[in-house]
């Protein structure tokens, strides 16, 4: 899996998203699955895998929402809002610059993959845009 991928699942499959609500007031569902239900009740399968091929919204959950809810669970005091290390961390991820050049490759980032300020910040900035693409519900404040 992906190092976004990672990320992506360590928030919207946690816990905490089930007890988050959306914009709307509604409780985040969960991932959909991809079987289908046929006349009898019964579940049929397409028999294709759909995994990567099609790009699904992941779900309208309250990213923000989720992550304080795993900020407020740590005793570490991290800055996930600003810092893509301690967002790593918080989700429980490897934040070493292995996996952080790794999630540079995937996102397309063009400098140095030295993790240096500059390609920590731009990580932190794509990766909660990419959430927001995703279907996440993102603040601007945290994609700026």
């Amino acid at each position: 899996m992906s190092i976004f991928g990672k990320i992506a699942s360590a928030i919207f499959g946690s816990k905490h998203a089930a007890g988050v609500t959306t914009a709307g007031g509604a409780a985040a569902a969960p991932p959909s699955s991809t079987a289908t239900s046929t006349s009898t009740g019964t579940s049929a399968s397409t028999g294709t895998s759909t995994g990567s091929a099609t790009a699904k919204p992941i779900s309208r959950a309250d990213v923000e929402g989720i992550l304080q809810k795993l900020a407020a669970e740590q005793r570490e005091d991290l800055d996930w809002k600003r810092s893509i290390v301690d967002l790593m961390k918080l989700l429980k991820l490897d934040s070493g610059l292995g996996p952080r050049k790794q999630l540079a490759q995937e996102l397309g980032y063009t400098g140095a993959l030295d993790g240096s300020s500059e390609m920590n910040v731009w990580l932190h900035r794509q990766v909660m845009t990419k959430l927001a693409e995703s279907g996440g519900k993102v603040p601007d404040s945290l994609r700026a």
